[in-house]
């Protein structure tokens, strides 16, 4: 919205030029998430508060989370609201990869925010069915997949890119559409499941977000994306600014969700954030680069696999219990050292994915 005016500016006064570039609109959508976050943040929270919409804890998790019941929840509303104002001030709106990532975003934080209401007011931790969630996020996956495959105006916007080899490009054709799926609908339930501690997992989420805005700013500029060799995409460029969105949001809930957390984000932040990680890299291509950044949402929900295989076929559990945040929980590591850890493989899987630009 901002950029308009700021380029009709432009015609009468030179240093409005400077909203033209990518980089200091990023920045500028980064403070713009992150001042909105802050702000709201403590008036969220009295009216979460207020109302009485708080966390309702399983009760066959871990004894030690018995004591966070009550905690407002739903804050990722305003994760939601950072993102979504943020983007729209600073983005070229003609952009469809902007419209795209906004769509599933929104698709999924509505199904999380629906979610989390039932959950609160029939005072349980079910909320809808399994199968209803998975139903409508396969809905809006496919609505985004099908569009990006319709619209792709070139072939590298539809091959499948393999890390580390510079001329292996998979032509995918209708089979993209299958893999936006898995790829969106398979990272907001990992992501989902990652947020079962204070913090656990919206500092991964930022820092994912934030590597693959470097992706997204690569793969738009033709120069930097033939001397890197990955897929030139005219337009992913405008995913930056989004991205950094993501990260100013982030990094403003973190201040009120640090352990011991004022506020949790709810299924409406988790689905959401996931589904929109999904979205930027099937964007800009890198899906194999996003499992590797975000190692530990697959470790998270590989632990929740293998546990349930084991306990159906053998009796047994491999984990005290799953997801594997909890397994160490029971092991005896406190909260914080177990957050914190899980943040620093991330920084390094970040480090590895962000290494396979140049290592082809």
């Amino acid at each position: 919205m901002l950029l308009y005016i700021f380029d009709f500016l432009s015609e009468y006064e030179s240093a409005f030029r400077v909203f033209q570039y990518l980089t200091f609109r990023a920045i500028l959508g980064t403070l713009t998430a992150l001042l909105i976050s802050l702000l709201v943040g403590p008036y969220m929270i009295r009216r979460l508060s207020q109302r009485n919409i708080g966390q309702t804890v399983r009760e066959l998790g871990p004894e030690s989370h018995y004591e966070k019941a009550g905690t407002p929840t739903m804050g990722g509303t305003l994760i939601l609201v950072a993102i979504c104002v943020s983007t729209v001030l600073w983005t070229d709106m003609t952009n469809r990869y902007i419209w795209s990532v906004l769509f599933v975003t929104l698709g999924f934080g509505i199904i999380g925010f629906i979610d989390d209401y039932k959950k609160i007011t029939e005072g349980n931790s079910n909320g809808i069915s399994a199968r209803s969630k998975l139903f409508w996020q396969s809905v809006v996956a496919l609505v985004v997949g099908i569009f990006l495959f319709k619209t792709a105006e070139i072939p590298a916007e539809t091959q499948f890119i393999v890390p580390f080899f510079k001329k292996v490009m998979i032509d995918l054709g209708w089979m993209y559409v299958a893999l936006a799926y898995l790829v969106i609908v398979g990272t907001s339930n990992a992501v989902n499941l990652t947020d079962g501690l204070d913090g656990l997992a919206i500092m991964p989420t930022v820092m994912v977000g934030g590597a693959l805005g470097i992706f997204a700013y690569a793969s738009g500029n033709s120069n930097f994306a033939e001397y890197l060799s990955i897929p030139s995409l005219p337009g992913a460029g405008e995913l930056v600014v989004f991205c950094g969105a993501l990260v100013g949001a982030g990094l403003g809930f973190l201040w009120f969700n640090a352990y011991p957390a004022q506020v949790f984000m709810g299924d409406v932040g988790a689905l959401a954030l996931g589904g929109a990680l999904g979205t930027l890299a099937i964007l800009v291509r890198q899906e194999i680069v996003l499992m590797i950044m975000g190692g530990v949402f697959v470790m998270e929900t590989v632990s929740v696999m293998l546990q349930v295989i084991s306990f159906k076929l053998t009796g047994k559990r491999i984990f005290r219990m799953a997801p594997i945040h909890h397994h160490f929980e029971l092991k005896g590591w406190p909260e914080p050292r177990v957050i914190v850890r899980f943040w620093i493989i991330t920084v390094i899987l970040v480090l590895f994915g962000l290494a396979t630009l140049k290592l082809r």
